[in-house]
């Protein structure tokens, strides 16, 4: 399948100031004359070009970012003024959803029509910090005793380095900057090399909220800026989306100046079938782990546990079901599911179903680049089964269209299995009884649970145990995490608490 892919400066949509950069809320020059190329994935052509932030710019952004939070007047702004900003932002990304979805779809090949969904919500992301912040208690005032008060207030932790991946970067950023920015912290974001076009679609819109100097910059950039950005000594806390071994390295390297970190990891969720509910009601929650983003997901529900003597029937529905997806161009609004994202993860994808093949896993359906397409990173939607969850395939991230179904003989079983895991971030639940569900996701060691699908609310607390990682985003959980809490005694309430 043959297409042609616009080059940027000839796209649609594309940003305003794509050669500079966006430091200290303005758009300046680059410190050097690197630059990240845009690689379209559905044509492996190099279709753009953005400047690379080098460690001189990483320094004059948290330079930027200091100055603002130490002297700057957005951490001391009211609630109401900050909220009044989130919420302008939210209008003025609403206006440019489109310009979101098409670039998040030109860089990483996730077809249009789910980028323009999710896109849709960035805005939504920003009101609900607003929403958050006008909720929630600052100064808490506590009677001792002893005699006299204990005020324990929620301060903003300073400046935050947001660190966001490729599978769904817009997304990813405005969950961390929202948040940040509603605490009232100033805030580096550092997209992925590979996807940075849309982050600068977000910062024409906080230009346009006119924030205070230096309460925002962008550096895109390669792995030296991305570590530079971590050891900094300025920044108070690094908030990370990404690989569990980039996470690990994160975390190691802020322990050694007790920074502050939010690491949302990897994962490898499981998702139980229970034997009330028939296969064809659970092939939309299935089906959906390997359409929209291809599998790219760090929640994708990619072990599959079903009964022993059910296997067989399940193998000939998902058989049929993957191989009548729609794969093709991103931009058609009737593809189902685009391509990887890149080719290292194209490569990697293929490694994995060598694995499978290797470790003696039947494969079901797919397992290659599907036929009629001789370019671009299109994997078609691969079901492995007779697994074991002592499998590679079965304990480490794919990220990609591939799922493995797993036997299980006993619910405590399924349950075990499903814990056997290094990961902890979500799973699910098929069952038509939710009495039943409650009761088994209760044992289940994960940070969310879905039932009959891949269930996600980014108003509600979102983040993994074990090597899924630390921390929460989303609802109240996902402000705190920007807040140090500070114990303040007085032996009488102050005027401004009376007042």
């Amino acid at each position: 399948m043959q297409m042609t892919v616009p080059y940027l400066s000839d796209a649609p949509f594309q940003p305003a100031h794509p050669q500079s950069l966006f430091i200290a809320n303005r758009w300046v020059q680059p410190a050097s004359a690197e630059q990240l190329e845009i690689v379209c994935p559905m044509t492996e052509e190099v279709v753009g070009e953005v400047p690379a932030a080098v460690v001189a710019d990483v320094d004059r952004a948290v330079a930027a970012a200091r100055a603002a939070f130490d002297s700057g007047p957005w951490p001391k702004t009211s609630v109401a003024e900050r909220a009044g900003k989130l919420r302008e932002i939210a209008r003025l990304l609403k206006t440019r959803a489109d310009a979101l979805a098409w670039l998040w779809t030109l860089e990483a090949g996730a077809p249009n029509m789910f980028t323009s969904r999710v896109s849709e919500n960035c805005g939504m992301i920003f009101e609900h910090y607003a929403d958050v912040l006008e909720k929630a208690c600052l100064v808490d005032a506590r009677q001792r005793a002893a005699g006299g008060y204990a005020l324990v207030t929620q301060e903003p932790i300073g400046v935050v380095a947001a660190i966001v991946p490729w599978n769904a970067p817009i997304f990813l950023a405005v969950i961390k900057v929202a948040a940040a920015l509603a605490a009232g912290c100033t805030v580096v974001l550092k997209p992925a090399p590979e996807t940075p076009l849309d982050a600068y679609i977000l910062a024409e819109c906080i230009e346009a909220a006119d924030l205070p100097e230096g309460t925002f910059s962008i550096v895109a950039g390669g792995r030296e800026a991305s570590d530079h950005l971590v050891r900094h000594p300025g920044v108070d806390k690094v908030t990370f989306t990404g690989s569990t071994a980039t996470g690990k390295h994160i975390m190691s390297v802020c322990a050694d100046r007790v920074a502050r970190v939010t690491l949302e990891l990897g994962g490898k969720s499981a998702a139980i079938v229970l034997d009330d509910i028939a296969p064809t009601d659970c092939l939309p929650g299935i089906l959906g782990q390997v359409m929209g983003n291809c599998g790219q997901a760090c929640v994708t529900l990619s072990r599959i546990l079903v009964q022993r003597d059910r296997i067989a029937e399940f193998e000939e529905m998902l058989e049929h079901a993957f191989s009548q997806v729609r794969l093709g161009d991103p931009f058609d609004p009737a593809t189902q599911i685009g391509t990887l994202a890149m080719e290292r993860q194209f490569d990697k994808v293929n490694e994995y179903v060598r694995i499978g093949r290797d470790e003696g896993a039947k494969l079901v359906v797919g397992g290659a680049r599907p036929a009629g397409f001789d370019r671009g990173y299109f994997f078609a939607p691969t079901l492995f089964s007779g697994v074991d969850n002592a499998m590679r395939i079965a304990r480490e991230e794919i990220f990609g269209p591939v799922l493995v179904m797993i036997p299980y003989d006993t619910v405590d079983e399924a349950v075990a299995i499903a814990n056997d895991s290094p990961y902890g971030l979500h799973g699910a639940l098929f069952t038509h009884d939710a009495d039943r569900a409650y009761a088994l996701a209760r044992q289940l060691r994960t940070g969310s649970v879905g039932l009959n699908g891949n269930t996600m609310d980014l108003t509600m607390p979102f983040g993994g145990w074990k090597q899924s990682g630390i921390g929460r985003e989303g609802g109240p959980e996902g402000l705190a995490g920007f807040f140090e809490e500070k114990t303040i005694y007085l032996p009488s309430m102050p005027a401004a608490m009376v007042a």
